[in-house]
């Protein structure tokens, strides 16, 4: 009688949802009596209802041990089954039930919600195989709706997370089972992938190493210590041939790290660029642009890589793709030494889309003004119409041109003031310089008529044939 007092004033705190008091009553009862299924089989589902589903399953089975005709013992337990994630135990149990009742729609409908979690697992174990994580997340979600306490299904669904770059939400989601089991080594493993896979490598270690002290059989976080050691060593030894001006062995190092784990985008992208920072040491400006473009395939974000490749495209002279380069830093990071590289590279680009006329000379841009007649002088001859006066009227005609671009080159570069305009990228029309009616035989002239030059006689209607003096 006392026994069912405790039990009476257990089940007004249960339908009053004070389930911690209605355990303890249920508790007393037990105590009083402890060979009554039901005093059990009501503490289980108090518990059940505080989400300890582990400890609300050992009273469910004693009930059931106690009493195995005791239908709501069997559902308790295929429920505590099923929301750890057991879901052939719990199959077992609503089965005893049916065997039992057969006509129990709540055995019936729990039997088809273990059955969906069963089918959920095998899809997740195929997707994981073939690298389907975002499928895996999927199932692990529908499976951990009938099995929210299963350790299991979300320690699958974290490393599909990190595996997918989803770092916070991994690492939320082993952290919360962490609080609950501190020596959880599944969490603990989780847990350093995800800082492994944001690039801090000797925190993730310290997690494999206590995840493996928790369980030194546990192959992934052997595999994934393994890796991150042999990943810091190789890229602090090619940062060190680096720093040593060891171009060619800092190559070799970070392409051997680059080996190591194709998973892991963070560190790869950094070694891509340093590699491309090696390959821009060594001249080799197209391969340098390959690794930075690897280097923001794996991570977009990467605006070191970015100064790389824009650095490289302005050495290679492609200006447009440069600008896009520092276009896409600046917007992401306003600073004032971004604005500057974006600046220079559009009015490099500005520069680049006209007449080069260091290039129609054939001299440098540091070249002198002795230099600079000198070329005038040669160009100015090799060009001159009267030379080509036997040619195709298609030879002329692109003679006469490179003739009078030749004039406009030195008109420009003899010049100090308008050199100087001109290399700093000024457009020269505004400053009052048509060079649309610009004759080159002027200049030509004004080069030659002095003593020991050339003289000109007329041969026709605009034309001159020249002679050495």
């Amino acid at each position: 009688r006392e026994a069912e007092a405790f039990k009476e004033q257990g089940n007004a705190y249960y339908a009053k949802k004070d389930y911690n008091e209605a355990f303890n009553y249920y508790t007393k009862a037990i105590d009083t009596c402890p060979n009554n299924a039901s005093y059990y089989g009501n503490r289980a589902a108090t518990l059940m209802m505080l989400g300890k589903f582990r400890e609300a399953l050992e009273d469910a089975q004693q009930s059931v041990r106690l009493d195995d005709s005791f239908v709501r013992g069997h559902l308790r337990e295929g429920k505590c089954h099923l929301s750890l994630g057991n879901a052939m135990a719990a199959s077992r149990c609503f089965q005893r039930v049916l065997e039992l009742d057969h006509k129990n729609t709540q055995a019936q409908q729990e039997l088809k919600n273990a059955t969906t979690v069963l089918e959920y697992e095998k899809i997740a174990e195929v997707d994981f195989e073939k690298r389907d994580f975002r499928k895996v997340v999927f199932c692990m979600d529908r499976a951990l709706e009938f099995a929210p306490a299963c350790h299991r299904f979300k320690i699958l669904k974290a490393e599909c997370l990190a595996l997918l770059g989803r770092y916070p939400e991994a690492q939320s989601v082993a952290s919360d089972i962490l609080r609950m089991d501190s020596t959880n080594a599944d969490a603990l493993y989780v847990r350093g992938l995800c800082l492994y896979y944001e690039d801090c490598i000797e925190k993730a270690v310290q997690f494999f190493v206590q995840a493996l002290r928790m369980a030194p059989d546990h192959e992934k976080a052997c595999l994934a210590c393994r890796n991150a050691k042999a990943l810091k060593a190789k890229k602090e030894d090619g940062n060190r041939a680096f720093k040593k001006g060891n171009y060619k062995l800092a190559y070799e190092l970070y392409t051997e790290a680059l080996g190591i784990d194709p998973n892991n985008i963070k560190t790869n992208a950094k070694l891509y660029c340093n590699r491309g920072t090696v390959n821009s040491k060594l001249r080799k400006f197209e391969e340098a642009i390959d690794d930075c473009t690897n280097a923001v395939k794996l991570d977009d974000t990467y605006i070191k890589a970015y100064l790389r490749r824009a650095q490289c495209y302005m050495d290679i002279e492609q200006y447009e793709d440069a600008v896009r380069d520092y276009e896409k830093v600046y917007q992401t990071e306003k600073t004032k030494e971004h604005k500057q590289l974006l600046k220079n590279a559009q009015m490099e680009l500005k520069k680049s889309k006209r007449k080069d006329y260091y290039k129609i000379l054939g001299v440098n841009k540091n070249a002198s003004e002795d230099e600079i007649k000198k070329a005038y002088r040669k160009r100015a001859l090799m060009h001159h119409p009267d030379r080509h006066s036997g040619a195709s009227a298609e030879v002329q005609k692109e003679e006469e041109k490179k003739f009078k671009e030749v004039g406009e080159a030195f008109t420009i570069l003899s010049d100090p003031k308008k050199k100087a305009r001109y290399d700093s990228g000024q457009d020269l029309e505004e400053d009052g310089l048509n060079m649309g009616e610009f004759d080159p035989n002027n200049i030509f002239k004004a080069f030659f008529s002095g003593p020991g030059g050339f003289s000109f006689e007329a041969s026709g209607p605009g034309n001159f044939f020249f002679q050495f003096g």
